[in-house]
């Protein structure tokens, strides 16, 4: 898991980066602020352009759809899955396992 980054660290960012991260904060519920935005602020930076799409694609799920793919309530349909998805789950799940606080 790539250390925790201090915003006032962060380079410069542009537009579409800026925009993506907001929306990871600013959700629907709190817990999936917590999940996309908490890799989205200490990952976003990394992210290549195939990378930031499937981000985007996976911030039109309805909110409580996605919750229920990431806590495995429900089965994730194929059209969502992806290797950013995966990271984003091994992301969250490192640091619930290591008892980082997702925020």
């Amino acid at each position: 898991m790539t250390a925790l980054r201090n915003d006032g660290d962060a380079p410069e960012r542009d537009n579409r980066r800026k925009k993506i991260l907001f929306r990871c904060w600013h959700r629907g519920i709190k817990e999936m602020d917590l999940l996309l935005g908490g890799f989205a602020r200490d990952q976003i930076d990394d992210l290549n352009d195939a990378e930031l799409s499937e981000l985007e694609h996976l911030l039109t799920a309805n909110d409580h759809d996605l919750y229920a793919w990431m806590t495995g309530r429900t089965p994730l349909p194929e059209e969502w899955d992806g290797p950013l998805y995966r990271r984003i789950i091994a992301y969250c799940a490192e640091a619930i396992a290591a008892g980082t606080p997702l925020k």
